[in-house]
């Protein structure tokens, strides 16, 4: 196979990278909608707008400033270009995170926002990291050189482990994971939200150690201190998960 993988369109071609992210902001967003039209919402329409307008804002900068402060080493390269060059997907849940929790608190929101969004973003997150995988080297996602068996020609003739694919892996299994465990509880408010921001913060930790990424002295890098930040953050739902869910009446 040839990456990065294009779709071809006359003289010219789409990047399947670019397809598939365009289809997980538009999908993600159908497959939210439909649920919460199912679903009886306790927060308003207005204040779910004002929401989204937190979380993306909080999203953006968390995105960007994680995503440069990545190789420290380059950070005498910066200017707007550099900073709208760099992004990554923990920097944008933990920012986004923060501006949901703000954005919140200065409307008087108190009850889970998270929790109705938990599917449609897995499903996103499922889509965009397919398009990371057809786009080989181009997004930074892949893995260091492996032996093992399905490891991964990305273009440059070293096979790699496809990490992009561990965690389509992970968010499958998430996904079951979750639906398993609402078969016989409900989630707690706020709880399934949780779940699943520290599941993603531990893989991404673990993950972080197969990828080439800048790692300081200590052996950790820029996104695993981050992940390690968010984890802390959460840190109830490991001690007490018992307090998570409550069995069907």
């Amino acid at each position: 196979m040839h990456f990065p993988a294009n779709i071809p369109l006359g003289s010219a071609h789409i990047p399947v990278h670019f397809v598939c992210e365009t289809l997980a902001y538009f999908i993600g967003y159908r497959y939210y909608a439909y649920l919460r039209k199912h679903t009886i919402d306790s927060i308003t329409s207005n204040n779910r707008l004002i929401i989204f307008i937190g979380a993306a804002f909080g999203a953006f900068l968390g995105s960007h400033i994680i995503g440069v402060l990545e190789n420290p080493a380059l950070l005498s390269h910066f200017n707007l270009i550099y900073f709208m060059g760099n992004k990554t997907i923990v920097g944008g849940m933990l920012g986004g995170l923060i501006g949901v929790e703000l954005t919140k608190k200065q409307i008087g929101v108190t009850v889970s926002s998270g929790d109705l969004m938990v599917y449609p973003l897995i499903l996103a997150m499922l889509i965009g990291r397919t398009g990371c995988f057809f786009a080989g080297l181009e997004d930074g996602t892949y893995g260091i050189a492996s032996q093992l068996p399905w490891a991964i020609n990305f273009g440059d003739g070293i096979r790699r482990h496809p990490t992009n694919l561990y965690e389509i892996l992970f968010w499958l299994m998430l996904w079951l994971v979750l639906r398993l465990i609402e078969r016989k509880h409900q989630f707690a408010n706020g709880a399934r939200f949780k779940v699943f921001m520290a599941s993603y913060l531990v893989f991404r930790l673990l993950i972080e150690f197969i990828k080439p990424a800048y790692f300081f002295r200590f052996g950790l890098s820029v996104i695993q201190l981050a992940c390690i930040g968010g984890i802390l953050y959460y840190y109830k739902i490991f001690l007490h998960p018992a307090k998570l869910t409550e069995t069907y009446a």
